[in-house]
């Protein structure tokens, strides 16, 4: 159960002083989206990436003041770093993600776009595979954006890059998206055509 807006400054108050339950419920709340996070960038093993993550969150959090959404933030900022870094002892580009279980993703989009309709039909390895085309970038823009819903200017802080660059990211991947959508047949050459 997610960590409410009222419960939430207890919980990191008692996390901040060691408290084991208060840290169990931070983990809870937060490896879910870390270990998509990893998992949807194309870390090699993301729950042991994702510990390497939360234990620089134990070691950092004392530090930490903040809301709820940056908290998710700074965590995420972190499993970006880690990530990256995990990207550069390999020398090479992310695996292909790991395929989870099938299951519609209907939290990719709002489902009133045409894309946006098109995707939720497509089940988790369909999504992504159609991801693996984009470059490691923009990858992690439509993974923090669109799957996570973090807002545009936490990204551009998780990504450490202006909300521009995030914003002709995130363009050039839906657009990118849209194009490999059209050529498997999942939407129409013109969504605006009725033939």
């Amino acid at each position: 159960m997610p960590i409410g807006e009222e419960e939430f400054p207890e919980v990191l108050a008692r996390a901040q002083r060691g408290d084991r339950a208060a840290l169990e419920r931070l983990y809870r709340d937060l490896a879910p989206l870390v270990i998509g996070y990893l998992r949807t960038n194309g870390a090699r093993e993301p729950e042991d990436l994702a510990s390497e993550v939360f234990v620089a969150v134990v070691r950092s959090l004392v530090d930490f003041t903040g809301t709820e959404r940056n908290l998710r933030s700074w965590v995420l900022t972190i499993a970006h770093r880690r990530l990256v870094d995990a990207h550069r002892r390999r020398g090479r580009r992310p695996e292909d993600p790991v395929e989870p279980e099938d299951r519609t993703l209907t939290d990719l989009t709002d489902g009133t776009s045409t894309e946006g309709v098109a995707l939720a039909g497509l089940d988790t390895s369909g999504a992504l595979a159609l991801l693996d085309g984009l470059t490691e970038d923009q990858r992690a823009v439509i993974t923090l954006r669109i799957i996570d819903d973090i807002p545009i200017k936490d990204v551009a802080a998780i990504l450490d890059k202006p909300v521009t660059a995030v914003k002709a990211l995130q363009h050039r991947a839906l657009a990118t998206l849209a194009r490999r959508l059209r050529e498997t047949g999942s939407i129409p050459d013109d969504p605006g055509s009725d033939s």
